[in-house]
């Protein structure tokens, strides 16, 4: 290179340092960088071809209207290469082969060939063939790699709203004391990160393979580049030089500077310079379980209590039982889920009870019994409204635990019922609307023990044919009434 040419630009690389790298959930990274990186590498070797083929038709054209048009040939080499930056810029590479074709264009300038026909039907279409091959690959990776990298921006930014989603509502939990709905719920909100983000991984990990499939490609594809343009590099200079020796001396060094060229040679410097920026195929796949988001760990995620019952269906023509998987949360909901899985489906409940307006009746057994209103705005819950629950563990202990869990959620509002398992035919002894109940002050005590030795406290619920919501406020107005009663009866003995 001579030492008044001025060095070709490179363009200051704007991307990150690895694709994939890091263990957030939604990394800073352009899913595209890569792709495109390799994309306007391909317009680069488009461009240097299309170079080469503006030549040999300049020099098509120089034979035929002699020495002043092989300035015109000069001209179309007189510019850096497009994309300079993807080229080494020292001898030996492709910015080299073009400095020495300069060189000996010059020398060519007072050569006379007339050989037109011929370089037109031998050495033009084997360049254009080739160019055609470029573009073909640059469709290729636009339509693959980036397609898919828009894919994974997609798929991000849907985790991304998630966890700001989760973030608004665990703050929430913090500020109203736990109280919200079920579909504001952290753990619900939290499930479907997790949902979200492994349909995210995937998007990531499909993209990644794509790169790196082509970038494997690369290096062959551009050996084959090499090798074609060095193809036609000896056939212009079978025509163009053997007009005269010192016009082939000239052509053949233009051949030798082509041939010298490595196949490997451009893409060993791309990888030198631009490695960084280029997907890591030592790198291991991102894992759900490796990854970590805000509020995570928050403690309004974490379940009092979580596992497999079995439940009597709200059906009142059916008495089958069916399993499901329920969760007591610190937002003192009582959820219900087909299974405990985050992955196949979005874990939405399909049953929401908000335990301090329930009513909860205390275990037999491996039985146990809440009433309250399904607030997880189903389909279901808009039919029956208020609901009986008849629930069975695996065990008594189970049973006891769960009994335990619920209370603790529920908190002082709570109001505790006896222990029952409810028929659609008969109603819960003590009940407002049980058959033996009579008005205030007309009963008797025989009926008072009869209720102290059920062990009837706070408010009772009714049978399923009689759903009526009670309220903690009803248990105090009831206690008096029922205390004035037994005063009564004892003065009157």
């Amino acid at each position: 290179m001579s030492a008044d040419t001025k060095e070709m630009p490179l363009r200051q690389g704007t991307t990150m340092s690895s694709t994939f790298s890091g263990d957030g959930a939604v990394p800073d990274l352009d899913p595209a960088t890569t792709a495109g990186l390799l994309a306007e590498r391909l317009q680069a070797w488009k461009h240097a071809v299309a170079y080469l083929e503006d030549y040999v038709t300049a020099v098509e054209k120089v034979h035929h209207h002699h020495a002043k048009e092989y300035e015109k040939v000069l001209k179309t080499i007189s510019q850096p290469l497009r994309e300079g930056r993807h080229f080494d810029q020292g001898l030996g590479g492709v910015a080299g082969f073009f400095e020495n074709m300069r060189v000996n264009t010059q020398a060519l300038i007072n050569s006379n060939a007339e050989t037109e026909k011929t370089l037109k039907g031998t050495v033009l279409p084997v360049l254009e063939r080739l160019h055609k091959e470029i573009k073909a690959k640059a469709k290729e990776v636009l339509n693959g790699a980036q397609k898919s990298a828009k894919e994974v921006d997609k798929a991000r930014n849907t985790t991304q709203k998630h966890i700001e989603l989760l973030g608004q509502h665990t703050a929430s939990f913090e500020s109203t004391g736990g109280k919200m709905t079920p579909a504001d719920d952290p753990y619900v909100i939290q499930r479907g990160v997790l949902h979200r983000l492994n349909k995210q991984v995937i998007e990531e990990n499909n993209h990644r393979n794509d790169l790196i499939h082509v970038q494997d490609s690369f290096q062959a594809f551009e050996a084959h580049v090499v090798q074609v343009v060095q193809q036609a590099m000896e056939a212009f200079n079978a025509v163009a030089g053997g007009q005269a020796e010192k016009v082939r001396a000239l052509y053949s060094d233009m051949l030798g500077a082509a041939q010298r060229i490595p196949g490997d040679f451009e893409w060993k410097g791309f990888l030198h310079r631009e490695g960084a920026n280029l997907a890591d195929p030592n790198e291991a796949p991102r894992s759900v379980d490796a990854i970590t988001f805000p509020n995570q760990d928050h403690t309004s995620t974490k379940p009092l209590i979580e596992g497999s019952l079995e439940r009597k269906s709200r059906n009142k023509l059916s008495w089958g039982t069916q399993t499901g998987y329920y969760v007591v949360t610190p937002s003192k909901y009582l959820h219900e889920f087909k299974d405990d899985d985050n992955l196949r489906n979005d874990p939405k409940p399909e049953l929401s009870i908000y335990l301090p307006e329930a009513v909860i009746g205390a275990p037999s057994g491996e039985k146990f019994n809440v009433k309250g209103k399904d607030k997880s705005k189903s389909i279901s819950s808009k039919l029956t409204g208020s609901s009986e629950l008849s629930f069975k563990a695996h065990t008594a202990a189970d049973a006891q635990k769960w009994f335990e869990a619920i209370r603790s959620a529920a908190g002082a509002a709570a109001a505790t019922g006896p222990a029952y398992e409810s028929t659609p035919n008969s109603p819960i002894v003590g009940g407002p609307d049980s058959a033996d109940a009579s008005p205030a002050g007309e009963k008797t005590e025989a009926a008072a023990h009869k209720e102290q030795e059920a062990g009837i406290t706070g408010n009772t619920v009714t049978s399923p044919t009689e759903m009526s919501p009670v309220s903690p406020q009803d248990t105090k107005e009831a206690l008096p009434a029922t205390t004035a009663a037994s005063e009564e009866k004892k003065a009157t003995a």
